[in-house]
């Protein structure tokens, strides 16, 4: 039994180890555009839906750019910059394209110098032409620009999506994964986006660990040793050995979530300004039960005594609770991480099929159970009178 859950369990983390990595395919070079638009480059960037065609004149540092992706929301906006100061928003030089009040599609410029509303102001580079379509769900930004220092071979760029324009002001955008990672180096002969420098690249490793870590520990494992504790101990022939698969089970999905959760808070001290409230609270629950339940076990009474009933109500209460707010979790994470819907599916059909193995054992132990006591009260002795 102890071989077979470690061999699930290694299933599992490789399945899920292959969900923050999914292969994205290229698309960027099926993409034409009208009026006998040509680029030299393209790239399928790696946030938010996006796509970045250009062409660059070294000799008149003249970029030529198209800039695609899809609006947070019907009527919001979309944005290319460069920034020549950082690799961040702050002090990126932006292009963004939206409709205005008369209901047509305009390009205007943003120097974006913090975090405040936003104000159109001239930018970095001269703008020589700039025009913006909308259609099938998607925005595109065409934009002529002549950068200021002949020669510049790489620049670091930004690209961003937001929900709402208001009074012709584009609104904030949201500070998902894919918003906060839409950024990179450009290196305009080469026709290479090089995503994010080291400290981002650090910074998605270390959320794609603390998804995987969860989805082993809380997900997967803590349900298996439910599973294991409920039904096993049915059987006589199982006992002790189904306390020490349960215990040995929970302690293991314990120890990696402990380590799931410490990465989660480095991440939270990182992300200043960022915060998803509903996944950290319940995080925060899960980690206090799982600290008492495993603690409880040093004070388990032993059968027979008086306060072994309350304390098997406590256990068994905290053990499902844990269970049905692990699963939450996990599903509000892969909301936050946005991976490919197909390996969400895929954790939905794992929750699926331990649920329906659960239910067949449920029906089995009762049918067990009801044997087991129609036999005894057939064996019991005759207590009545007796005639001779």
């Amino acid at each position: 039994m102890a071989s077979s859950s470690q061999v699930l369990a290694t299933f599992f983390l490789l399945s899920i180890f292959s969900l923050f990595s999914p292969s994205k395919s290229a698309t960027c070079t099926s993409q034409a555009f009208a009026n006998n638009r040509l680029y030299n480059f393209c790239n399928d960037l790696p946030a938010l839906n996006s796509y970045l065609h250009w062409s660059y004149d070294p000799a008149q540092s003249t970029l030529n750019i198209a800039f695609i992706a899809p609006p947070a929301r019907p009527g919001g906006w979309v944005s290319w910059a460069i920034n020549p100061t950082s690799t961040g928003m702050v002090g990126s030089q932006a292009l963004i394209a939206f409709r205005d009040a008369r209901g047509e599609m305009t390009v205007k410029t943003y120097n974006v110098s913090s975090y405040g509303p936003l104000t159109e102001s001239r930018v970095w580079y001269d703008v020589r032409d700039s025009s913006a379509e909308f259609s099938d769900g998607v925005i595109r930004l065409f934009a002529t620009l002549v950068l200021p220092e002949k020669g510049i071979t790489t620049v670091n760029h930004v690209w961003q999506v937001g929900p709402s324009v208001t009074g012709g002001v584009p609104g904030k955008h949201d500070f998902q994964p894919g918003n906060l990672n839409s950024k990179g180096s450009l290196d305009l002969l080469r026709g290479q986006s090089i995503n994010g420098g080291t400290g981002d690249n650090i910074r998605t490793k270390m959320r794609n660990i603390h998804g995987i870590l969860n989805v082993i520990s809380w997900g997967i494992l803590f349900p298996i040793g439910i599973i294991i504790a409920r039904y096993l101990r049915t059987f006589p022939s199982a006992d002790p050995a189904w306390f020490y698969l349960h215990a040995s089970c929970q302690v293991s999905a314990y120890a990696i979530g402990v380590a799931g959760w410490g990465t989660g808070l480095k991440l939270g001290s990182e992300s200043k300004g960022v915060t998803y409230s509903y996944h950290r609270n319940i995080g925060i629950s899960l980690f206090t039960l799982a600290t008492v339940q495993i603690s409880a076990l040093l004070l388990r009474p032993r059968k027979g005594h008086k306060y072994r009933f309350y304390w098997n109500i406590y256990h068994h209460g905290a053990g499902y609770a844990i269970l049905i707010l692990a699963i939450i979790n996990v599903f509000k994470g892969f909301d936050i991480l946005k991976p490919e819907p197909k390996w969400r599916d895929a954790y939905f059909v794992v929750i699926a099929v331990l649920g329906g193995i659960a239910a067949l054992l449920e029906a089995i132990t009762w049918m067990v159970t009801i044997r087991r006591n129609k036999s005894r009260t057939s064996t019991k002795p005759y207590d009545g009178l007796t005639t001779d």
